[in-house]
Parts: structure tokens; C-alpha cells; sequence
């Protein structure tokens, strides 16, 4: 009995470790201890401890076995997790372009919209969820469909217009006409000294004062049509109707009245074609870039067409204003114009302007009709070139009105005639302020005013010009 005591005592505290040095040495411990002391073991004692050490093993064997069952499963977990993060990533990747994608449309169509231009086609972008107001998590992200991006217009953002440039183009396919009507008035003073003075006060000759005062109405009826998106042609038809008095009076003539000189003339203007290119995808506090040429033909009546009165007074007519009898309709020359028209959007307003050159194609054998069917040869005529720059800034109102500013300046250089300059042909300095406003009734028509001021004498005073685009 004390040789089973100590045995238990030895062994209990220790029994995972005593059963492997057991089965490594093939001795108990208390046979150990026993031959140790020179006792011999009994053989009761040899033969029950096997049994309880394998039961030991065989319940650690158990618990390894469960171990490594966990470790699997946690291994699979571990391995679902990451399955499920890299799925958030590819749908964070996805759900990122389209934020992209939706803020470039706000910042484009949206924003011209908000500025009453025309809306996209398409439908609207909607705003991006709050995450601080929609949870998200792992699962949502797991059974998450992500959808197709929305359309986005890359159309530059509409401002009223007060240029004859627009600078928002036709969408894919559609058509706009476009009705308009401008009015155009001026007035200019002349006086004409011809003689010699004696004294700074004292004039010896003719004085001839006159005040020419036209009047100009244009109704053109405008077809746009959308190529791509980012393409559109233009063709333009006018008609003119123009008026013109003359007054005038030679002093120191005996007479003590004046005389009024009047001119008229109506029909079909220079028709007008143009093509117009969107070159980059601009947006908000990004500019955009759209390229044009424009090219005007002949259809109108010019200047060499109509009967103009004798220079000197003639036997056919008594007058001798060397004006035109008739006034005419078109330029008289063809011309090319290219051009760029840039926007910068900065909400709450939109920058644009333009810079364009207009070339006149000079022209051979040219003659004036004088009164009685006589023709004056003039040679070759070349127009002198126009270079012209504009800028203006838009401001939005509300969701369907706009207001614009602007300042409109052209150099216009002085006319040739077989290499010479014309007498009286300078270089002139065309310079006009600009105001115009835009009210959208609906998603296919829009209402624009545009009033222009002449700031330099050879500008018109007056311009006013109303037009009324339809989609279709």
C-alpha cells in the first residue's frame, strides 16, 4: 500500500509527462523507485498502468483531433474573409469610378441645368448615398449587384448667348431651328471743309455737313444639326431689309433747308455654313474648347450690283452723292472664318469668349454700276481682313433664366484696289458692349435677348437681337 501511494504521488502531478517517459523507458516509476531501493515491483501494479496511460493518450489523441478540426475552420473562415475583402475592393474600385463619373456629370450637365441650359438626354445622375446616414458592410457588399454608370453629357454648359457663336452643341441626332430677328441702328456725322483759310477763324470755300442715319432689320432662320456629340453643322439664311437717309446741306449755297438722301434695299442675304468641333471633355472648373469655320458665299446683292450715283453731278442725275441708289444686301465677297470659343465654369458663373479671323477673298475685274447703265472699272478689290475678340461671363438667375456680359472688339483693316489703298480706306476699330438674357420656357425651347452698344464711332450705336432655338 505505500509503494501505491508514492506511485500515485509521483505521478499526478505530472501524468502526461510520466505516461511518455513510460512508454520511452518501458518502466514505471514505481519500478524505477523499487529496483532503485532493491524492491521488486508486483506484477499487479506493471500490469494496470498501461491501461490508464493509453487511456490518457487515447483522450489527448481526442482533443489534437478537435484542435485541428478548429484550426481547419478557422482556416476556412480566414480564407472566406478574404475572399469577401477582395470583393469589397473590386466593388469599392466600381462604386469609386462612378462617383467619379456622376461628379463630372454634375459638374457638366447638372450645373449647366441648375444655369437653365438644356437638359442632358438622358437620364438625370442622382446623388451619391451619406455613409454617415447608410451603414455598409461586409454582407451588403457581398450581395451588392452593382449597376451599369450613368450617361454623362460632356457638353459644355449653356450661358445666354450674346456672341453669334453658340457654345453649347446639338446632342447625337437632334435638330434645332432657330428664328431670329436683329435690329441694328446708326448714326454718323460728317463734315467736309473744301476751300483755304485766311485766318484760323475765317474760311474761304464749301462746307458740306451731313448726318447718314441706317437703319437695318435682319430676320435668319438658323438649322443646326447634332453629327456626334461632339460635332454639329450649322447653315444660315437671312434676309435683309435695310433703310438709309442722307441729310445734307452746302452752306454758303443760298440755301436754307436741307436735303435728304434715301437709299433702300431687301432681299436674301449671305447665306452662311459652319462646322463646329468639341475638342476635350471639360467640367467644373475645367475649361472647354470647341473649334469652328464658317464660310459665307455670295447669295446676297453687292455693293458692285446696284446703281450708284455720279461722283460729279451728271446730266442722268443732279445730285452727285456718289452713294448707292440701292442699298445692298450681301458683302459682295466670299469669306472664310475660323474661330475658337472657349467656357470656363466656376459656379456660380461661366466664362467664355472667342478669337476668330475672317479672311475676304479678294476679287478680279470689279465695276461699279453708275446711274444710265455705265460702268466704272475698279480692277482688283481685296476687303481688308477682320481679326475679332471676345469675352463675357454668364450668371444663372434661377433654374430657367441666365443673365451675360460681354465686350465684342474687331480690327478691321483698310480696302485695296489694285494694290493701292482706296482714298478714305483705314484701319477701323469696331468696338461693342454686350448684354443678354436667356429664359428657358421649356426642355425644348428657349428665349434669347441680347443688346448690343457700339463704344467706338464706327460701330453701330444699337443692336438688338432676339432668338427662339427648338429642339427637335
Amino acid at each position: 500500500m505505500k509503494v501505491k501511494t508514492a506511485e500515485h504521488q509521483v505521478c499526478r502531478p505530472f501524468a502526461a509527462g510520466c505516461a511518455g517517459l513510460l512508454l520511452m523507458a518501458g518502466l514505471s516509476p514505481v519500478a524505477r523507485a523499487m529496483q532503485s531501493r532493491g524492491v521488486d515491483a508486483p506484477a499487479s501494479a506493471s500490469s494496470s498502468l498501461p491501461a490508464a496511460v493509453h487511456r490518457q493518450l487515447t483522450g489527448q489523441a481526442a482533443e489534437l483531433r478537435a484542435l485541428r478540426r478548429e484550426v481547419a475552420e478557422q482556416r476556412r473562415m480566414l480564407e472566406l474573409d478574404r475572399r469577401r475583402l477582395a470583393q469589397i475592393e473590386r466593388d469599392l474600385v466600381v462604386q469609386q469610378n462612378q462617383y467619379l463619373a456622376l461628379r463630372k456629370s454634375v459638374g457638366a450637365d447638372t450645373l449647366a441645368s441648375q444655369r437653365a441650359g438644356t437638359a442632358a438626354a438622358g437620364p438625370a445622375p442622382q446623388p451619391m448615398p451619406n455613409a454617415d446616414t447608410v451603414p455598409y458592410t461586409a454582407a451588403d457588399a457581398a450581395q451588392q449587384t452593382v449597376g451599369k454608370a450613368p450617361s454623362v453629357d460632356d457638353r459644355p454648359p449653356a450661358v445666354a448667348p450674346i456672341f453669334e457663336t453658340p457654345g453649347v452643341l446639338t446632342p447625337r441626332g437632334k435638330f434645332v431651328l432657330e428664328p431670329s430677328y436683329q435690329f441694328g441702328y446708326s448714326s454718323t456725322d460728317r463734315v467736309a471743309l473744301i476751300g483755304y483759310t485766311i485766318i484760323p477763324a475765317l474760311l474761304i470755300g464749301l462746307i458740306d455737313v451731313r448726318q447718314v442715319r441706317t437703319t437695318t432689320q435682319t430676320a435668319e432662320m438658323t438649322v443646326r444639326y447634332g453629327i456626334t456629340n461632339r460635332l454639329e453643322a450649322e447653315v444660315r439664311v437671312p434676309y435683309v431689309d435695310g433703310h438709309t437717309d442722307t441729310t445734307s446741306r452746302e452752306i454758303f449755297t443760298g440755301s436754307a433747308t436741307d436735303r435728304v438722301f434715301t437709299t433702300s434695299g431687301k432681299g436674301i442675304g449671305d447665306v452662311e455654313a459652319t462646322l463646329r468641333y468639341q475638342f476635350n471633355n471639360g467640367g467644373a472648373d475645367r475649361p472647354y474648347y470647341v473649334g469652328w469655320l464658317r464660310f459665307k458665299s455670295r447669295t446676297g446683292t453687292d455693293p458692285f450690283e446696284v446703281t450708284t450715283d455720279c461722283v460729279q453731278r451728271c446730266i442722268q442725275n443732279t445730285t452727285g452723292t456718289g452713294l448707292p441708289l440701292e442699298m445692298p444686301t450681301g458683302s459682295g465677297f466670299y469669306s472664310l472664318q475660323p474661330g475658337l470659343t472657349w467656357l470656363f465654369p466656376s459656379d456660380p458663373v461661366v466664362f467664355f469668349g472667342n478669337v476668330s479671323y475672317l479672311h475676304n477673298f479678294p476679287r478680279d475685274n470689279v465695276s461699279l454700276t453708275l446711274v444710265g447703265g455705265v460702268k466704272q472699272p475698279l480692277g482688283n478689290v481685296d476687303v481688308g481682313d477682320v481679326y475679332d475678340a471676345s469675352v463675357g461671363m454668364g450668371l444663372a438667375l434661377n433654374d430657367r433664366a441666365l443673365i451675360s456680359f460681354g465686350y465684342d472688339q474687331s480690327f478691321v483693316g483698310a480696302t485695296k484696289a489694285n494694290g493701292r489703298t482706296l482714298p478714305g480706306s483705314t484701319r477701323t476699330v469696331l468696338g461693342s458692349l454686350l448684354i443678354g438674357g436667356s429664359y428657358r420656357i421649356n426642355d425644348r425651347r428657349t428665349l434669347n435677348v441680347a443688346l448690343g452698344v457700339g463704344v467706338t464711332r464706327d460701330t453701330p450705336d444699337l443692336t438688338l437681337t432676339a432668338r427662339l432655338p427648338m429642339t427637335f
